[in-house]
């Protein structure tokens, strides 16, 4: 199996265009959530659509990331990644809606691994580790900015 579909919802007690403007603000990722961003540079920008290169950190690495970014104003962004480095690529929405209880995240993230080997190996750590890892270091931060205590 090369490709491992993650996904997850979550709600943030907070307004949709306030959970919007934070995560579609890519340059700030790395000060807004310096556990998995550590630098974000847009190269091309044409409306809604950008070409990013990122250096990201997961499973104790970090790697650079190219990304073909769509912005859905007022709904979230859809992004099409490669890490060459890693020896992976995915798909990843990020959606967002109204809740009664705020803003609704619906999350998944589409990942193909090319190396065999790394297959084997990273597949149960991707299943069980990864949306964990991002829902502390994205989704609680995001809930410490925006949620009032």
């Amino acid at each position: 199996m090369k490709e491992i579909k993650l996904h997850k919802q979550w709600v943030i007690k907070a307004p949709l265009d306030s959970v919007f403007k934070i995560m579609t603000d890519f340059e700030k990722l790395p000060e807004y959530f310096p556990d998995v961003a550590e630098a974000v540079e847009i190269n091309k920008r044409e409306g809604d659509h950008l070409e990013i290169e990122a250096t990201v950190k997961s499973f104790g690495r970090k790697f650079k990331v190219k990304m073909k970014t769509e912005i859905l104003p007022g709904k979230g962004f859809i992004s099409d990644n490669d890490s060459y480095q890693f020896g992976t690529s995915g798909h990843e929405e990020f959606l967002l809606s109204l809740h009664p209880e705020g803003t609704l995240i619906d999350y998944t993230y589409q990942v193909t691994i090319h190396k065999k080997w790394l297959r084997i190996v990273a597949t149960p750590l991707i299943k069980w580790y990864a949306m964990k890892a991002w829902e502390k270091a994205v989704i609680n931060k995001l809930k410490n900015m925006l949620e009032k205590k």
